[in-house]
């Protein structure tokens, strides 16, 4: 019987097996997220996503709209992908379906857009990093990651942090490096239907984090709206902070053709919008705090 893994991992680049990993982690993405972050054109994007579908590693859907017709392709890891995946990372293949059940989840998921929006936020920072050589995203970790026991625990941490089931809930962790000046960072993002005392009530979590031994690094509310930042501020010029907040908004950042990396962050307490690499030196308490592997 023919083993289908080796066989298309003969004509996976580099650059396949890392949209692979990031369908297998972070769920689904869109046509242009893909190309923004890993391809040189869109025209390119569309025939290697082509390609990796006929190959059956990755698999797609295409929502409508409620007014008439409909998104770009959405794309998904099929059963084969996950199978190439669970390889390189020595794990055991998923079982029979898993793909299928995956697809199934995502078309129907109420928390799709959410999902797309976190990795539009990631996406947009990995198409800055491939044109601005000096820039890189170095680490991309899923919620489901940052919520497992001890996940930002170093060898030599407390034994109490090692066993802490994180009381924070991350929409994403990342790191971002500019001229080898790294900024890890806690991404919350927010489609305004929260009130702000909910997003206020998150920042216990990182504070207890920090309390228990754990990382300082900022955390990064991506807003809907400049006037809901505006009023986010205000709430926590009420509260003591413990760690780092700053700010942007989506709509701001559209109108100023800047992408999350760009000069649009506000940090509590501090004058003046900041890019993020300006964050990894202007972030108070510092960020000192060595990522875990």
């Amino acid at each position: 019987m023919p083993d289908h893994v080796l066989r298309v991992q003969s004509v996976l680049t580099t650059r396949d097996h890392l949209l692979l990993e990031w369908l297998t982690d972070h769920g689904v993405f869109t046509t242009p997220q893909l190309a923004h972050a890993l391809f040189p054109s869109l025209d390119f994007a569309q025939h290697r996503l082509a390609r990796l579908t006929a190959l059956r590693v990755i698999d797609r859907f295409r929502p409508f709209r409620p007014d008439g017709g409909s998104f770009p392709f959405h794309y998904v890891i099929d059963q084969l992908g996950a199978e190439v995946v669970a390889a390189q990372r020595d794990q055991p293949p998923p079982r029979p379906g898993h793909a299928k059940t995956n697809r199934r989840r995502w078309t129907a998921a109420r928390t799709l857009n959410h999902r797309l929006g976190v990795n539009a936020f990631f996406t947009d920072l990995a198409g800055h990093a491939r044109t601005h050589p000096a820039h890189a995203l170095t680490r991309w970790w899923p919620e489901s990651r940052c919520a497992q026991t001890g996940a930002f625990a170093r060898p030599g941490d407390p034994v109490a942090l090692h066993a802490l089931a994180a009381p924070i809930r991350p929409d994403g962790h990342g790191i971002w490096t500019t001229h080898g000046a790294q900024l890890p960072f806690f991404l919350e993002y927010d489609t305004g239907t929260e009130p702000l005392t909910e997003l206020m009530r998150k920042l216990i979590g990182y504070t207890q984090l920090a309390a228990a031994g754990g990382p300082r690094w900022p955390v990064l509310f991506w807003l809907h709206s400049a006037t809901r930042a505006h009023h986010l501020h205000q709430h926590l010029t009420t509260t003591p902070l413990t760690v780092p907040v700053a700010t942007a908004s989506r709509d701001h950042a559209t109108h100023t053709r800047h992408s999350p990396a760009g000069p649009i962050w506000q940090l509590h307490g501090h004058p003046g919008p900041l890019t993020l690499a300006d964050l990894a030196t202007t972030s108070n308490p510092p960020t000192t705090h060595k990522p875990p592997s």
